[in-house]
């Protein structure tokens, strides 16, 4: 027989987003409140993240990622929010009704009055880049390999090469190093490093690890256990330049080349997707494009801090409090978010107009590296406000804050389109 419950809210995933946001609508008065998280522990990425770095904008004082997770996931179980572990989600339907399974109850259902989406993201595996060669072990994720050795103790090779600048891989660099390997590079396709720049200084710099940009891996060798890659020099369309391509002698190989929103149940449950993030269409109260589900950090977009996800999923719990409630006020005049020049998105990429005295704060990341640039965001094609910035990068999400009464009255039509000139 099929178990059923109802809930007031289901918050799916129970990293950063999914803790942030549970916690958030029960101070906001919601009492019946389900996590669901498919791990066996609470905490998302962070409890295998134990470098320091965590929690300088939200708590101005360095955590380690358990330490960071520890004050949540304490804070949870102080308000007596259920949780349930070892627990998947298979479906989530319009009308709000989640279907799951776990080993100790076996198939349920539930029926909830509002959703929260809070399933992170997951790392591009060797398959998704096409890299040709051999198929033998030693290559790995950089979330994998930080796993392994952090959390299982795990050694994952003696001289590593790791594919891509992204946060998770240039942290591996510094964490390879000091358990005693050799880290021969990083190898990042693109002219620019992917990662935030702290990172490059400590992980890499301090190391004296070479950062090779506008380079990529072209094949790998090895039968059983990897014995090394091969690299090249890409030009500005990313073709292998001839004459460019060099051996490396390696055991292992970490891929750091970018995160996707793990976002399989957002894509059954029919919600509207940006194809360039892959996460859900979302308003500026994180609501998605079906009537009481809403969506909160990695899975939205991939950020490169954790205090940000904690913000955003924040902002999500307490939407769903206010829809609970019956505090949410329709709109019919909604301003469409559009990425301008140099802008690669937009998040929220719907506005409802109103006349509250609320702020509305836009997150975006470049396209490419822009020094002393300025940021100017027009509706309809006027101008609204100039801001200025000494340095933009891709691997650094920025933000900016709006005054609503800056925006007119304006049609069903309107769009908001920030640039960089």
């Amino acid at each position: 027989m099929n178990k059923q419950r109802m809930a007031d809210l289901v918050v799916i995933g129970g990293g950063p987003a999914g803790l942030a946001a549970a916690i958030e609508a029960r101070r906001h008065g919601v009492r019946d409140i389900l996590l669901l998280e498919r791990d066996r522990e609470l905490g998302g990425i962070l409890p295998q993240c134990i470098h320091n770095g965590f929690g300088l904008h939200l708590f101005k004082k360095e955590l380690t990622g358990p330490e960071y997770a520890e004050c949540f996931i304490d804070e949870l179980k102080d308000l007596n929010i259920e949780y349930k572990l070892d627990t998947m989600v298979l479906r989530i339907h319009k009308n709000r009704i989640i279907e799951a399974v776990s080993p100790n109850e076996g198939y349920f259902r539930v029926q909830a009055r509002a959703v929260i989406l809070a399933m992170g993201c997951r790392e591009r595996t060797r398959g998704a880049l096409l890299i040709p060669g051999s198929r033998p072990a030693g290559i790995f994720t950089a979330g994998t390999a930080q796993r392994l050795v952090n959390i299982e103790g795990s050694p994952v090779g003696k001289k590593a090469v790791i594919l891509g600048s992204g946060d998770i891989g240039l942290i591996m660099a510094r964490r390879l190093t000091l358990e005693g390997a050799n880290v021969e590079a990083v190898v990042e396709m693109m002219p620019y490093p992917g990662g935030l720049n702290r990172n490059i200084v400590q992980c890499l710099h301090d190391f004296e690890i070479p950062l090779l940009l506008s380079h990529t891996v072209v094949n790998v060798y090895g039968r059983d256990r990897l014995t090394g890659v091969e690299i090249a020099r890409v030009d500005q369309n990313q073709k292998v330049i001839p004459g460019t391509r060099q051996s490396i002698e390696c055991d292992t190989m970490l891929l750091s080349v970018g995160l996707i929103p793990e976002n399989e149940l957002s894509v059954q449950c029919g919600i509207e997707l940006d194809p360039t993030t892959q996460g859900p269409v979302v308003d500026e109260h994180m609501q998605t494009s079906i009537d009481g589900i809403f969506a909160c950090g990695n899975v939205v977009h991939v950020h490169d801090l954790v205090d940000y996800v904690t913000e955003e999923s924040r902002k999500a719990g307490r939407s769903a409090a206010a829809y609970i409630e019956h505090k949410t006020k329709t709109c019919e005049l909604r301003i469409k978010t559009v990425p301008g020049k140099s802008i690669r998105y937009i998040v929220p990429h719907y506005v409802n107009w109103d006349q509250s005295d609320q702020d509305l704060e836009f997150f975006f990341r470049s396209r490419d590296v822009h020094d002393r640039a300025s940021l100017v965001v027009n509706l309809d094609g006027k101008l609204i406000k100039t801001i200025r910035r000494r340095h933009l990068v891709p691997g650094e999400m920025q933000h900016i804050k709006l005054k609503r009464k800056m925006l007119p009255i304006c049609s069903k039509q309107s769009t908001l389109s920030i640039s960089i000139l």
